[in-house]
């Protein structure tokens, strides 16, 4: 099974989420950015991944385009990992974080789905011998960051009306996540994530309310993010620390598991399917658990739930609490009173509606 072909796929969905998209990122953010990743082969079988793209798109692309798609096209598909390695070796020149990392994920992730629909069974299947661990998988509401404590409070209800038991809030001010956990009562499970937004001192000034908040999680409290001393220190004041969502390859992960309760791997930013499996290993040799992020709805969606059903210490799905205007998949799983129910079809799961990936192409 030869690689013929490289594509990557830019699509920009806008989305809904009753908030001003201003807070959590660089720029206005109300649209999925995603990169795309078809591999096609000389025995008609086309795989599918997914890349970071958020407000990088076009960098990813060219990565893949200009980088891995000459070095890959022509060889064997059937070893992912194999792959995985050879590239981190020989593009170790560009990067072992961020952009050159994100395009080997979503490539990855399409070679994975190639080996699975080679074999023809679910990627879940393929890792696991046929042993499923789980055939569903219990979700939480990640809410955008809204800034104001009455839109706060009217989505947190809202997302608990709609059977979510956990609710992750990204506010970074005690007014809004005091009124957060007020909206959904006690019985429901809160997490919250600052994405990097204060100082260790802060933090540790803060963490006995959140203590008092019954909070679950909070996640990459201080910036940066990889202070995993900082990380240990914050975890004694009685909240469990997360974070992992910027960490490429396992090698980071490695230092990380011992430094949080719950490391967060993002397929489509530690370096595909491959890594996240390194991960999970490291994450189960040191009892963690793993807390998945996944704030995106194409491949790297479904190679994710496929993970849940292979992962044995694999936690909560994160699902991206917004309305997209459409679905890059024919089919797409979504949350049913809080719970995810595993495709189990070859490969990771995920057609593409191509009619979708027309209408919304980004340049």
């Amino acid at each position: 099974m030869k690689i013929t072909a490289i594509d990557p796929f830019l699509l920009r969905i806008p989305f809904e989420d009753g908030g001003t998209g201003v807070g959590m990122t660089p720029q206005r953010w109300n649209s999925l950015e995603m990169v795309l990743v078809r591999i096609q082969t000389d025995t008609g079988l086309v795989g599918w991944g997914e890349a970071f793209g958020y407000f990088c798109r076009r960098a990813v692309a060219a990565v893949i385009t200009d980088l891995i798609a000459p070095f890959l096209i022509g060889r064997d598909a059937s070893d992912p990992a194999a792959l995985n390695d050879e590239m981190q070796r020989r593009f170790v020149l560009f990067g072992r974080y961020g952009i050159t990392i994100f395009g080997l994920s979503g490539v990855d992730i399409a070679l994975w789905d190639l080996k699975a629909k080679a074999e023809g069974v679910s990627l879940a299947g393929l890792l696991t011998g046929g042993h499923r661990l789980r055939e569903q998988v219990s979700v939480y509401a990640s809410l955008v960051r809204y800034g104001q404590s009455e839109l706060v409070t009217r989505f947190a209800e809202q997302a608990v009306r709609e059977g979510y038991e956990t609710i992750k809030l990204h506010e970074t001010t005690m007014p809004e996540i005091r009124a957060g956990r007020r909206a959904i009562g006690r019985s429901v499970g809160f997490t919250i994530d600052v994405n990097c937004g204060w100082t260790e001192a802060h933090a540790a000034q803060v963490l006995p309310e959140l203590k008092s908040l019954d909070t679950l999680w909070l996640e990459e409290p201080i910036f940066p993010p990889e202070d995993w001393d900082a990380m240990r220190r914050l975890g004694a004041h009685g909240v469990a620390i997360s974070a992992g969502e910027n960490a490429c390859t396992s090698v980071e992960f490695a230092r990380l598991a011992t430094a949080v309760t719950y490391p967060q791997p993002s397929v489509t930013k530690v370096g595909g399917v491959t890594e996240f499996l390194r991960v999970a290993d490291i994450a189960k040799r040191e009892g963690r658990t793993l807390m998945a992020h996944t704030p995106y709805f194409g491949p790297g969606y479904f190679a994710t739930l496929q993970l849940a059903a292979a992962v044995e210490l694999f936690g909560l799905f994160e699902y991206l609490w917004v309305e997209p205007q459409a679905w890059a998949a024919i089919e797409q799983p979504l949350p049913q009173g809080g719970i995810l129910s595993i495709p189990d079809r070859p490969g990771i799961g995920f057609e593409p509606d191509l009619d979708v990936l027309e209408r919304f192409k980004a340049p």
